[in-house]
């Protein structure tokens, strides 16, 4: 078996010597978890692991050579940082309290280095996780994306297979929606200078962010279109949807009307409110909440604004206006049938009406 222990009078410490056959390269491994070996025990323990990947068919020489890498904690932060402007802001937030809050705790009780990262660590790690299903599978993505890079710069040989979805109690949460008239009585409520971003959600079918960050100049007046391809993620507009994809949106012709009501200033955003401190006076998550939660109060009607716009609009399409799901896929821009397939669950008055409706087939049938 290729490879031996050395001892090094100069420095008191021992090393593996190592030949690598492919790169035709010898190789004197000092540290062992990046520590020096000062024992020749833990050298040859060392040389033993080497000879177990090499059987085992993972031999990587940089798992061994690597300064203090293959550490998880410090790796986690230093791969943060380099991604950093690869992500957009709510994901780098998301990812940065993954790490501080719970790999950083895990790994720190458990040093595990990257290398030694494998199903049985990662089932351990789901486990300590104290948050909802969504939640615990996003601080899972977060390591998912780090060992992936890790994989990818040779840090470690491969990526280990995650826990299956099963492990993460990710429970499906049921679609709240209002009908178009109840719909239609909230955003009757709101005040008139504030309804044009409201209107457009509706008819629209687009995400409150990208409403926040459209541009005067992602309206085609010629064709009468919007391209969504700006957003607002963690309170800042970035030049990309959350999908990376830019959208082509015709104007709806009941929202025409409203285009001549926006405000005509000098900011670059298509809508702004007056009131509004951020730059450009364009709106913001609170005061598009604010104004919501006010209008809903005024309707007697308890549904966040994603649900009574986005949501309901589109759950309308399929169960009021007997829209094909496919339909709905090309209007929404979606890129797979799974992700509307949600919206076609029948409200529980239609299945009651539905259920009734075969009681009083089958008493007809028997009288």
């Amino acid at each position: 078996m290729k490879g031996s222990v050395h001892f090094r009078k100069d420095r008191g410490v021992w090393f593996v010597l190592w030949y690598h056959k492919l790169e035709r390269k010898e190789y004197k491994i000092y540290r062992y978890k990046g520590e020096l070996m000062y024992s020749e025990r833990v050298a040859q323990k060392l040389l033993a692991v080497m000879q177990g990947d090499t059987e085992n068919g993972t031999f990587r020489i940089e798992k061994f050579t690597g300064h203090g890498w293959t550490d998880t904690v410090p790796y986690l932060y230093e791969w943060l940082d380099v991604v950093k402007n690869d992500l957009s802001p709510a994901t780098y937030k998301d990812y940065r309290n993954s790490i501080k809050n719970h790999l950083e705790p895990f790994f720190t009780e458990h040093p595990f280095q990257l290398h030694e990262i494998q199903y049985d660590v990662l089932r351990k790690l789901l486990n300590s996780i104290n948050r909802e299903g969504k939640g615990r599978a996003n601080v899972m993505y977060c390591l998912h994306a780090c060992l992936t890079y890790a994989w990818r710069s040779r840090r470690i040989p491969d990526t280990p297979p995650f826990p299956e979805k099963k492990h993460y109690r990710i429970q499906e949460k049921t679609i709240t929606w209002l009908p178009e008239d109840r719909q239609l009585s909230i955003l009757e409520k709101i005040l008139k200078e504030h309804q044009p971003i409201f209107y457009w959600l509706k008819y629209h079918l687009r995400r409150p962010g990208e409403a926040m960050a459209l541009h005067r100049v992602d309206y085609d007046s010629v064709n009468d279109l919007f391209i969504v391809r700006r957003s607002i993620s963690a309170r800042t507009l970035v030049n990309r949807t959350k999908t990376g994809v830019e959208h082509v949106i015709p104007c709806h012709s009941l929202f025409r009307p409203f285009i001549k009501k926006v405000r005509k200033d000098l900011s670059p955003y298509f809508f702004t409110c007056s009131n509004s401190r951020s730059e450009g006076k364009r709106y913001t998550s609170s005061i598009m909440n604010r104004i919501w939660k006010e209008a809903c109060k005024k309707a007697n009607e308890q549904i966040s604004m994603y649900d009574g716009l986005k949501h309901s609009s589109c759950s309308q399409y399929v169960n009021e206006k007997n829209m094909a799901l496919s339909d709905l896929q090309l209007i929404t821009d979606h890129a797979r049938l799974d992700s509307v397939k949600r919206y076609a669950k029948v409200e529980v008055s239609r299945r009651r009406e539905l259920m009734e409706g075969n009681v009083v087939k089958l008493k007809k049938v028997r009288e």
